[in-house]
């Protein structure tokens, strides 16, 4: 545990790492700390993700209007470089599992996360990247060398290792970002906190970034259990608000169908197979040609197992 790094801080940590750095109007003072009421830290470790887009540094800088910015406390582009967005508690990481939190502070082999029963925002930092997050967006050498950089930075400065490090598909059910491998990343920024760090960098780029896609090992997919979410899409709809019965499978269902079009994002991460998934699952099994008690938004094998290849999150288990 420790002391969050101030603002002044933070920039000469990944300034002396090698990065150059470019700073969103407003930074430092930019964080859901007065609106929460609770404080940023002490922190325990730093949070990978993708974007799930392009173009959406200010997105993250404003946040939605279900999730106020900023929504991390960095944003790395595919081609415009890092960028500081939030000092302080940001909307980034969500609730995750306790016991991961738990692995990482003491730094540990992570367990796997099959709950969320903490607030991860009180305790880690944040990295968007921008990627589409599909497996066919292609992260740029620069880019992916700078999420490196900005990781062994943070951990550098803490006196923290690579195993301080976790992508968000492995702190909260159902999450599936980023889009490659986290031993891999932590494999290189350990290597990368074996070296000297490197001078200070300026706060404008001084080459063109290369597009050259980062060899990287693609992420395993994830499976969703077909019996526990019909379970959940069962009793969910009719159950007191905020119950969950199978959080991940859930989660990954209702990104799909966000993806696909058939559920407003606002209605999907909370792990409840409600109502409005109920609706929007139903609308799915009617375009695949289902009708009657068919397309009662009741998972099944079939249209289940078309969701997740239609969109590449998932697989299904019986």
């Amino acid at each position: 545990m420790a002391t969050p790094l101030t603002a002044a801080q933070m920039l000469a940590a990944l300034k002396s790492e090698g990065l150059t750095v470019n700073e969103h109007a407003g930074w430092k003072t930019h964080n859901r700390d007065a609106a929460t009421g609770k404080s940023f830290g002490p922190v325990i470790g730093v949070l990978i993700h993708h974007t799930a887009g392009h173009g959406d540094k200010e997105l993250c800088f404003n946040g939605r209007s279900d999730l106020p910015g900023p929504l991390c406390h960095a944003w790395l582009g595919q081609t415009a470089g890092l960028w500081m967005i939030g000092n302080g508690r940001t909307n980034h990481a969500g609730s995750v599992d306790l016991d991961v939190l738990n692995a990482l502070r003491d730094e540990k082999s992570l367990p796997t996360d099959n709950q969320a029963n903490a607030d991860g925002n009180d305790v880690l930092y944040g990295l968007e990247i921008e990627n589409l997050g599909n497996g066919k967006d292609a992260y740029p050498d620069a880019q992916y060398r700078q999420a490196v950089l900005w990781a062994a930075a943070i951990c550098r400065a803490h006196g923290w290792s690579e195993k301080s490090i976790a992508g968000h598909k492995e702190v909260q059910p159902g999450k599936i970002d980023p889009s490659f491998d986290m031993d891999d990343f932590r494999d290189e920024v350990k290597k990368q906190l074996a070296t000297t760090p490197g001078k200070a960098g300026s706060t404008k780029p001084t080459k063109p970034v290369t597009t050259k896609p980062v060899t990287t090992k693609p992420a395993s997919k994830p499976r969703v259990d077909l019996s526990r979410l019909v379970s959940a899409a069962k009793s969910d709809p009719k159950a007191k608000q905020g119950h969950v019965t199978y959080m991940a499978g859930t989660n990954l269902t209702e990104a799909a169908l966000v993806k696909l079009g058939y559920l407003a994002k606002s209605y999907a991460g909370d792990g409840s197979f409600g109502s409005k998934t109920v609706a929007a699952y139903a609308k799915w099994q009617k375009h695949l040609g289902y009708t009657g008690d068919d397309a009662n938004g009741i998972p099944g094998k079939i249209s289940l197992s078309k969701l997740g290849d239609a969109t590449g999150l998932f697989t299904v288990v019986a």
